[in-house]
């Protein structure tokens, strides 16, 4: 009898600590583990080969901690490593272990927001070249147009607390300028990054009123619940003591200040030395 354990959530630093907070509240009786590799982030500039090894690395490290379920609540990593760990790694590692990303959830219901048919995407660099959505999207909605829109100043501007100031102004003004010129018809707009949501009072101010803004968290956490219903044998793989453990490979303190922005709560976090493992 597999004994159970909690579920892991990855993500390259604080950003999916926006969707754990959504899944907590979703999904409030399981245990949770989440890993932020703060030490190695960002991963959007990175090559597919380093994200997929980084990637591939924490995984393994969730499962060693007994989880049969991880999450990775990273846009870079579901672009770039989610499908070579889902095809390949796990047929050698263990097949009855899952890992899940955040493209598929999201790409499944998107086009249901948008009237026109015209969806924007705003993501990191990696995301946007990976393609991911408009390929997703495709399978889901073939009537649905998608235009993209890289924002590499976006992450580092809230990872270093600056994404309130008038200084984060210029760079989200001229990343929603560029990708609403796109197309005139742009009716739904979709963060495609878990730190985007820090960034929203900011982008409502400078995207046209009544375009629909799409986060997420919510999306996200209600996929899972929806998998573990439509899974009952990872389900009760799953243990449920409402418990959330945070762990980091950078600093503890400078983790624990950032990841209260993200979690809307105190953090605690222990720190990982993926190297020692």
């Amino acid at each position: 009898m597999q004994r159970k354990a909690a579920i892991g959530v990855f993500d390259s630093g604080y950003g999916g600590l926006t969707i754990l907070k959504e899944i907590v509240d979703t999904l409030h009786e399981y245990d949770y583990i989440y890993l932020g590799d703060n030490a190695r982030a960002p991963y959007g500039p990175r090559s597919f080969e380093t994200v997929y090894q980084y990637t591939l690395e924490c995984v393994q490290w969730f499962f060693n901690q007994g989880c049969s379920l991880v999450i990775l609540a990273c846009n870079t990593a579901s672009a770039k490593a989610l499908r070579t760990i889902q095809q390949k790694d796990l047929l050698k590692i263990d097949a009855t272990k899952r890992v899940l990303g955040v493209i598929r959830p999201t790409t499944e219901i998107i086009g249901n927001f948008s009237e026109t048919k015209h969806v924007g995407i705003l993501g990191t660099t990696g995301t946007i070249v990976s393609d991911s959505y408009p390929i997703e999207i495709s399978k889901f909605f073939p009537d649905v147009k998608v235009f993209q829109e890289a924002c590499p100043m976006w992450v580092p501007l809230i990872e270093n607390n600056e994404h309130l100031s008038k200084g984060a102004d210029y760079f989200v003004k001229k990343h929603l300028d560029h990708l609403m010129h796109q197309s005139e018809k742009i009716d739904t707009v979709l963060l495609a990054c878990t730190h985007y949501p820090l960034l929203i009072d900011k982008i409502r101010e400078y995207i046209p009123v009544g375009t629909t803004i799409v986060s997420q968290g919510e999306i996200v956490a209600n996929g899972l619940k929806d998998y573990l219903l439509r899974h009952p044998e990872m389900e009760e793989r799953c243990s449920k003591e409402k418990t959330v453990l945070f762990f980091t490979t950078d600093s503890t303190a400078d983790f624990d200040k950032h990841a209260a922005i993200f979690f809307g709560k105190k953090v605690e976090s222990k720190h990982l030395d993926l190297l020692a493992e």
